[in-house]
């Protein structure tokens, strides 16, 4: 980067803090400026191409023409809300739930998965009459009022709400993961008895089933079985948060909660269902459902508006069409390979898991101890943005790297991505 990129990342950053205030966060020491997106790569403001690992809103490509072409030719026809009839959200409702196990019987749309959540939650807790909601011990789930009180990962200064419990997530590198599900379930068991003995019911357990932001965990699968068990044994609903795992993401399965052998109560969806596109959405088994319907009316002024549907229905059409899915199994699973062998040459790696095309590799300062080393990931990250390949840090100690690119990611792209991982970990060990 020469000095007048640095001069004008600077001074765009400095019109940004005015113009937005101090609460917006940017990644990289040195902030990013793309202006053009094509596939997986992003382009800056000087032309040259970054390698995108970590955009997984963009889930179909950066761009991507037939989304495009549905966007404009929808936009150029006609938008309105969901209180007029209108054939594109039946159209697309068919074809979701079409893709979802049958229990799951209405669907119903938001702009935003914050927005989705939030109106699980609504429908969760109309449904049971309680009020109690358990979270992992560092989720994020969403923006609103809500659901902030429900995302410990949005910092510290966060207030979990009084009807919110967290439990410990599962971690496959420090637990065996033969008691993983039992660990977690035991959670949730005492997640509610803390709830009762506050006077409180619960009314869902909601989780990512991925656990993107506790550090990723997908292994063993089927390990969410007994938790989904607990939640309802105490009259529960469980909500499986699906806006990161979902859209054939991890490869196996369209679902990731199709992984666990289990059939949520309610399933929230995100904007990668429209490839960056503000479309978002749930659904819901109807017996889950009939409550909030009799005692409440929803509306979501441009939730499920038809450029919105035109897009989701675009989306689809490309992941079904192009193999999106079974590209994700093929080349996810190329990915952990190359990264395992890369991780013999480099004692920082202390594990590599995932599904599909959503990977984290845990960078440790002591492999037998297994202690996360957040430095030297943070220092990774940035070698990484220099070298124009994007990623970034999870978990609660931000010592797992995320790798999570758009589905259309190939062989070719991993080499790009594992070579210049290769080249960045043996200069950040080094300095």
């Amino acid at each position: 980067m020469n000095a007048t990129d640095t001069v004008d990342s600077a001074a765009l950053l400095a019109r940004r803090t005015r113009l937005l205030g101090p609460a917006y966060r940017t990644f990289y020491d040195t902030p990013f400026h793309p202006v053009r997106g094509e596939g997986v790569w992003l382009y800056d403001a000087q032309g040259r191409p970054f390698l995108d690992a970590y955009n997984n809103v963009a889930s179909v490509g950066h761009s991507h023409p037939h989304v495009v072409q549905a966007l404009a030719r929808q936009a150029a026809t006609l938008n309105t809300h969901t209180r007029y009839l209108h054939e594109g959200v039946l159209a697309y409702a068919e074809r979701l739930l079409a893709l979802l196990p049958p229990e799951l019987g209405h669907a119903m749309f938001t702009c935003t998965g914050s927005e989705a959540n939030d109106l699980a939650l609504r429908i969760a807790r109309t449904h049971t009459g309680a009020q109690g909601l358990i979270v992992t011990q560092f989720a994020y789930h969403g923006v609103t009022a809500s659901l902030a009180e429900a995302s410990p990962s949005l910092g510290k200064l966060v207030k979990i709400g009084p009807n919110v419990r967290t439990i410990p997530a599962p971690d496959s590198y420090r637990q065996d993961p033969d008691s993983l599900g039992r660990q977690l379930a035991e959670g949730v068991r005492a997640a509610i008895a803390d709830l009762q003995a506050h006077g409180q019911q619960a009314a869902a357990l909601l989780v990512d089933t991925v656990f993107s932001s506790d550090g990723i965990c997908t292994a063993p699968p089927g390990f969410l079985q007994e938790a989904v068990q607990a939640i309802r044994a105490a009259g529960g609903v469980f909500i499986a948060d699906e806006v990161q795992p979902g859209f054939g993401r991890t490869g196996e399965s369209m679902w990731g909660f199709a992984r666990h052998g289990v059939v949520p109560d309610i399933v929230t969806l995100g904007k990668p269902m429209g490839n960056g596109h503000p479309v978002a959405g749930l659904a819901v088994r109807p017996e889950v459902m009939a409550a909030f319907g009799r005692e409440c009316r929803y509306f979501n002024t441009f939730g499920g508006n038809p450029v919105s549907m035109a897009v989701a229905s675009a989306v689809l059409d490309v992941i079904e069409g192009e193999g999106l899915q079974a590209n994700a199994l093929a080349v996810g699973h190329y990915l952990r390979e190359q990264l395992r062998q890369l991780a013999q040459r480099h004692e920082a790696i202390g594990d590599v898991r995932g599904a599909g095309l959503f990977i984290g590799l845990e960078l440790v300062a002591d492999r037998a101890q297994r202690t996360p080393d957040a430095a030297l990931t943070a220092r990774v990250v940035n070698g990484l943005r220099q070298r124009q390949v994007l990623l970034s840090a999870t978990g609660e100690q931000a010592s797992a790297l995320k790798i999570r690119p758009p589905l259309v990611f190939s062989r070719t792209h991993a080499d790009q991505l594992v070579e210049a991982l290769d080249a960045v970990l043996t200069e950040a060990v080094a300095g």
